[in-house]
């Protein structure tokens, strides 16, 4: 059943936190057409551990401590460990460099995987996954529970490139290149799936001009991104040229 007219969707954000699943975290939070039912961390922009911290912090950020966060896999489907952290576009911490301090909560008791099967049981139909980054937890949660594919309403995931180059390689996009075994498994799962890949993240552009109305503003969210945006920017300018920064697929 897919959510009534007017009554917010229903989303579990899977997330590695990074400056752009931030921006996206804080979209979401602000959306009167979504409800955040959680967060799951995975490894990408950051590792898994520091996904968790930083996931905790924007939640503190944004007041919203009463969204669980739930820790997800901090290896591939294979138990692969070496893993493609994009820390030189996001900075050490994820954040920009900031070094905020750290979060005052804690992740909940309970997998990524296994919050993901408990949230679809709970509410068939009526969640839908948005994920940022590998899609580890959701190969787990398909392979730990038979009925999670038809339980589980939508899964949008930010990933893949559709008849344009990679940006890790030519042929591959950074979330698939992550862990492409468990995206395979998400692909030919049967699952409802939309992939948004860097066809069209790329040609969203956040540019300068943006940043400079998120530093006129007085906004909590305009000045937080401002503080972090900084080695983002950085980096999309060396290596695309661009005066800005896109959407995602880090």
């Amino acid at each position: 059943m897919a959510a009534a007219a007017g009554e917010p969707k229903k989303i579990i954000i899977d997330t590695d936190p990074g400056i752009d699943d931030a921006m996206a975290i804080f979209v979401a939070l602000r959306s009167p057409e979504v409800e955040v039912i959680g967060l799951t961390t995975i490894y990408g922009n950051v590792y898994t551990t520091l996904a968790t911290r930083n996931a905790l912090h924007l939640l503190e950020v944004a007041d919203r401590t009463d969204i669980p966060v739930a820790e997800g896999s901090h290896v591939t489907i294979t138990k692969g460990t070496k893993l493609r952290i994009a820390d030189f576009v996001h900075g050490a911490d994820g954040l920009g460099n900031q070094n905020f301090p750290p979060p005052e909560g804690k992740p909940i008791d309970m997998s990524a995987t296994d919050f993901l099967v408990e949230q679809a049981n709970l509410y068939p139909g009526k969640v839908t996954v948005v994920a940022l980054g590998p899609l580890t937890n959701i190969a787990l949660a398909i392979q730990q529970d038979s009925s999670f594919v038809k339980n589980i309403g939508q899964i949008v995931l930010l990933g893949g490139a559709f008849a344009v180059n990679g940006n890790v390689n030519p042929a591959a996009e950074a979330n698939i290149f992550g862990d492409p075994d468990a995206a395979d498994i998400v692909f030919t799962s049967g699952a409802d799936v939309l992939a948004v890949g860097i066809n069209v993240t790329h040609q969203v552009i956040l540019t300068d001009s943006d940043r400079e109305t998120l530093a006129s503003s007085n906004g909590k969210f305009a000045q937080y991104l401002l503080k972090i945006l900084e080695v983002y920017f950085n980096y999309h300018h060396d290596a695309y040229s661009t005066k800005g920064s896109s959407a995602g697929n880090g």
